[in-house]
């Protein structure tokens, strides 16, 4: 078997498993990008709540306590770092 086809039938099953996740899965996975969202939607309702637009003599830490950017970055964290983990036991116990 030469190499091309042994890549194009990798590619192939990967492409099949993908298409193949049962609706949990695609629900939590879906948890982190949907939170990012929330996170960037507080962020433009609520624009005077991130105070690195008008810092105003402000300190490090309360330029650095920004509500918005939080769930932004915890909604990252668990799309790239938790939910591999359970998309994983999911699809292990199916």
């Amino acid at each position: 078997m030469s190499a091309n086809f042994a890549h194009r039938l990798e590619g192939t099953e990967e492409r099949e498993r993908v298409a193949t996740r049962s609706l949990r899965v695609r629900l939590v996975l879906a948890i982190g990008p949907t939170t990012m969202f929330g996170g960037i939607a507080w962020a433009l309702v609520q624009p005077w709540r991130l105070t690195l637009l008008h810092p105003a003599g402000q300190g490090f830490w309360w330029l650095f306590s920004e509500p918005p950017l939080y769930v932004v970055l915890v909604g990252a964290l668990f799309r790239f770092v938790i939910a591999p983990g359970l998309v994983e036991d999911m699809e292990a116990a199916e």
